[in-house]
């Protein structure tokens, strides 16, 4: 790619704040980054990444939104990868979604035709042009996002957790397609990761924020993490050689079966097959992953297992202890006989948020399943209280769940399942966006749930998560 006017940096004073909430999500950040520095962006969860991101990205425009204090000014044009992937596709096919942002600053015709395959072959998202952006995974849609990102050629690229839901093999593929891509145009880079590790062979420089939004570290990275990296590590930081280490006894030993698969053929489109010919089964107190590189069908498996999609071919069976008396076909189930017993979180948390508060929004399952205005508050508070807690959300008990960080949102999605207290839970990439503090709560966490007698079927990367809860691999 051929060099762009590499963009800067500074910001004086500035702070913002959500609308509805008390606490600024970034306050008093004075910095300046120079054209051509590669920035590294870590925090806590909630610490107000991905709000910087969006500062600098000019999205956080509209007063109604919340707050602004200080000055922040960019000198260049600058390309965001936003968190959710999902919502950056706005065209129906692969090759106009990359050529979308190009359009919009008036590329000539014939360029924008050689900037997108070229953008498609750096993420390695080998699919035709014609594809429909629809039946893409999630990871393959962070390819695309970054591929358009990319065809831009901004001054700044800013890219918010860009490997978050890839295989391990997309995961150097992307981080050395950014490597490169800023190589050859010189483009100013701040990158928002929690691992760490992956980006350290590429970044310039390391920016720490506070769970209070506040500058925490700044400087080369190697210094940061020789200087501070306990400090980070204590912080939730994700810092190499300072892994979390959940506190766990043995697994248990699986119980009876409750859920399985014969001769599956599972499809998210209607008649386009992914997978066939699958057979597994779920077991009272064990970790089931499935695992695989992106695009070969694990959330299109998740969702066929936990009664949302119905099987192409073959079945899936509920044990009659999980059934009791609803019937052994899930996909037959009504919602109301789901909730009980399957809890599904979906791989983009946004997709299952009904509420506009997050103590809401955990109240909807128990509400919905005991009948609409039926439940008593005191009752609703017994269930959701004790959630909020331990998933770390109580002090944003009123904020609306859209608000939210990632990772928060990610936790609050896991919360709605649990607040129904299903016999079977089925996650999609349970971990992502979480700091290190927050992972190893969360993994405590279903590691309770599993020592209670339930299923957990988790679709993941996160070889940590597999490692810490000694998970039954189910490889696509």
């Amino acid at each position: 790619m051929p060099p762009v006017p590499a963009a800067s940096v500074s910001a004086r004073g500035w702070g913002w704040r959500h609308a509805g909430r008390r606490a600024w999500a970034i306050r008093d950040l004075d910095l300046t980054i120079e054209p051509g520095e590669r920035v590294l962006l870590l925090g806590p969860s909630g610490s107000g990444k991905s709000t910087l991101l969006h500062a600098l990205a000019g999205v956080l425009v509209d007063a109604d939104s919340g707050e602004e204090e200080g000055e922040l000014s960019i000198a260049g044009r600058a390309g965001l990868v936003l968190q959710d992937p999902e919502s950056q596709a706005v065209m129906a096919r692969v090759g106009d979604d990359v050529a979308f942002g190009c359009e919009n600053l008036g590329v000539p015709r014939d360029e924008i035709w050689r900037r997108v395959p070229a953008a498609l072959e750096a993420v390695g998202l080998g699919v035709a042009l014609s594809h429909p952006t629809a039946e893409l995974s999630g990871g393959q849609k962070q390819r695309l996002a970054l591929a358009g990102a990319l065809a831009m050629r901004p001054g700044l690229l800013l890219l918010d957790e860009p490997t978050a839901n890839l295989d391990p093999a997309g995961v150097v593929e992307v981080r050395d397609a950014v490597a490169r891509a800023l190589q050859s145009t010189g483009a100013t880079a701040v990158i928002v990761e929690h691992r760490v590790e992956v980006w350290l062979g590429v970044a310039t420089r390391m920016i720490v924020l506070g769970v209070d939004g506040r500058l925490l570290a700044d400087g080369a990275p190697d210094d940061v993490l020789a200087r501070e990296g306990a400090a980070l590590a204590a912080a939730g930081v994700w810092v190499p050689g300072h892994e979390p280490a959940p506190r766990l006894d043995p697994p248990p030993r699986p119980g009876p079966t409750l859920l399985t698969a014969e001769d599956l053929a599972v499809a998210r489109v209607p008649d386009r097959i992914v997978r066939s010919g699958l057979d597994l089964a779920l077991a009272e107190g064990e970790v089931l992953a499935i695992t695989g590189p992106n695009g070969s069908g694990k959330s299109t498996l998740a969702l066929t297992l936990g009664g949302l999609l119905p099987p192409t071919a073959g079945r899936v069976l509920a044990s009659p202890e999980l059934a009791g008396g609803a019937g052994p076909e899930p996909i037959r189930w009504r919602s109301r006989d789901l909730l009980p017993r399957l809890g599904s979180v979906f791989q983009a948390p946004e997709h299952q948020f009904l509420a506009t508060t997050v103590r809401d929004e955990l109240a909807v399952g128990p509400r919905a399943l005991r009948g609409a205005g039926t439940l008593p508050d005191a009752a609703v508070a017994a269930i959701v209280d004790p959630l909020l807690d331990r998933l770390g959300l109580a002090a944003l008990a009123d904020a609306h769940p859209f608000t939210l960080s990632g990772g928060q949102k990610r936790r609050l999605s896991v919360g709605t399942a649990l607040a129904t207290a299903p016999r079977v839970l089925l996650l999609d990439e349970p971990t992502f966006g979480q700091d290190s503090l927050t992972w190893a709560a969360l993994v405590e966490l279903l590691d309770a749930e599993r020592r209670n007698g339930r299923g957990v079927l988790a679709v993941t990367h996160d070889e940590r998560f597999l490692e810490a809860l000694s998970a039954r691999r189910f490889a696509l």
